[in-house]
């Protein structure tokens, strides 16, 4: 008979793989729209850059307070496996928590260039950022509304279909943008606000391809989502806000810290702005493999909490830890022996105006290198807490290690100092480091002290 860890690790790797790639899927999403304007050069990969960073900030906000749904779903089917009438009460309540919170950022984001101007950015870059962004910022809603049923079905623990959907809408967004940003297909040439537009398409691609999948799935169907969607239900709405918003802070803070660095490396000059949207693309495509172990650990840790299992708690985290540890290591090989070949994915070595550029890539990738560890670590650490419903106290965490540790090491490094972007990046690394830090301690404490009641902890 298999043992315990045995069987918990198989249910873990068959959850996480899914997830796995469908971030895979969406960070190549992401990549394409990235690909397609560095035809267009370095100018326009710049502004793209400041626009889909602000958008970001946004989007990861709205993403943090819908992932409240994963948690709460999988801990009242640990309770209760075949409960229905709460888990769709639970979808329910935070599409409209997502559909409130989008009103006002979609306000904000029409002030798109008015926003990069005040931070200091270049103003014909800003302006540039600001074409783009009116046909992006619509891309908001659709995208939380997808997250929302990724997350339903994930803690259904039936992932596959996300990244079927995922992976449908990648063709789907590479055939809009070149459509639209240089004009085949009999369509104008809009250029960064064509751009928008195919991001904006290939969202409701995939909110609209997977309710379509919920609605005639039997396994999904009998939840009947679009049942009763407007009977209120103000104290799971209220449950949504107090899980979902804290994790969207969290989220907020590690999402933002990446933004302000890409609003500094705008401070410093074009190449380095433009070597740092590529590096941490790059980056960012490693970082989707602990992302999703992170996000099945929080529906295996959720399914134990909910059956007040505390040794069955214990091993999903410990294990999930052990996984994204593993992965961060080979990623780092990576980064250190093929930085060029990474590179040429996003610009043309061969062409000289793009030299300083790449150089400045390759030194940023080596850093990357270093800090894919505590990056894997904390994206786990957070997930495992989440699943015991434990959100508060990481986000604490988030701003010390982020944005008093981060920003505040990378820039003194960067102007002070005179290290410019490398002593960004440096900073990155050591606020990563803080945040995985205590995240693992907290888990620790609270696994070994068997802190896993149903209730928030301060």
């Amino acid at each position: 008979m298999a043992s315990p860890w045995r069987l918990e690790a198989g249910a873990l790797t068959a959850l996480a793989l899914p997830m796995i790639a469908g971030n895979v899927a969406w960070a190549g999403i992401a990549a394409t729209d990235l690909l397609l304007l560095g035809r267009l050069g370095a100018g326009a990969v710049a502004s793209g850059a400041l626009a889909i960073n602000l958008f970001n900030a946004f989007l990861i906000f709205g993403m943090g307070l819908v992932t409240a749904a994963a948690p709460l779903i999988a801990s009242e089917r640990g309770r209760r496996r075949h409960s229905v009438r709460d888990v769709r009460r639970t979808v329910h309540q935070t599409l409209r928590a997502a559909a409130l919170f989008v009103l006002p950022a979609w306000a904000l984001l029409w002030e798109c260039e008015a926003i990069l101007r005040a931070m200091g950015q270049q103003a014909d870059l800003a302006r540039q950022a600001g074409l783009l962004m009116r046909g992006l910022q619509w891309a908001l809603l659709p995208f939380l509304g997808f997250t929302t049923l990724r997350n339903f079905i994930s803690a259904l623990e039936r992932p596959v279909w996300g990244l079927v959907i995922m992976v449908c809408a990648i063709p789907f967004n590479v055939l809009a943008g070149w459509a639209l940003i240089f004009g085949h297909l009999g369509l104008p040439a809009l250029g960064l606000f064509g751009a928008g537009i195919a991001s904006s398409l290939s969202s409701s691609f995939l909110f609209l391809g997977l309710l379509s999948v919920i609605l005639i799935d039997r396994r999904f169907r009998r939840y009947r989502l679009l049942g009763r969607f407007w009977t209120r239900d103000r104290e799971r709405h209220r449950a949504v806000w107090a899980l979902g918003l804290p994790i969207a802070v969290t989220l907020g803070f590690e999402t933002t810290v990446f933004n302000a660095s890409a609003f500094l490396m705008g401070l410093i000059d074009r190449d380095s702005l433009a070597a740092h949207a590529v590096a941490i693309q790059i980056a960012a495509l490693m970082f989707m493999v602990p992302m999703g172990i992170g996000q099945a650990a929080t529906v295996r840790v959720g399914l134990a909490y909910g059956k007040r299992d505390r040794a069955g708690v214990g091993r999903a985290g410990w294990l999930a830890l052990a996984i994204g540890t593993g992965f961060a290591l080979m990623a780092a090989t990576l980064l250190i022996t093929m930085p060029r070949t990474l590179i040429s994915a996003f610009l043309d070595l061969g062409d000289p105006a793009n030299g300083r550029t790449a150089a400045l890539a390759v030194s940023f990738l080596g850093i990357a290198a270093l800090f894919q560890l505590v990056d894997a670590t904390q994206a786990v650490g957070a997930g495992v807490l989440r699943g015991i419903q434990d959100t508060r106290v990481p986000m604490i965490f988030a701003l010390i290690g982020y944005w008093i540790i981060g920003i505040g090491v990378g820039v003194i490094l960067a102007f002070p100092l005179g290290f410019k972007g490398i002593g960004i990046w440096l900073g990155l690394a050591s606020g990563l480091g803080v945040v995985a830090l205590l995240l693992v301690i907290r888990w620790a404490m609270r696994e070994r002290l068997g802190l896993v009641s149903h209730t928030q902890n301060p």
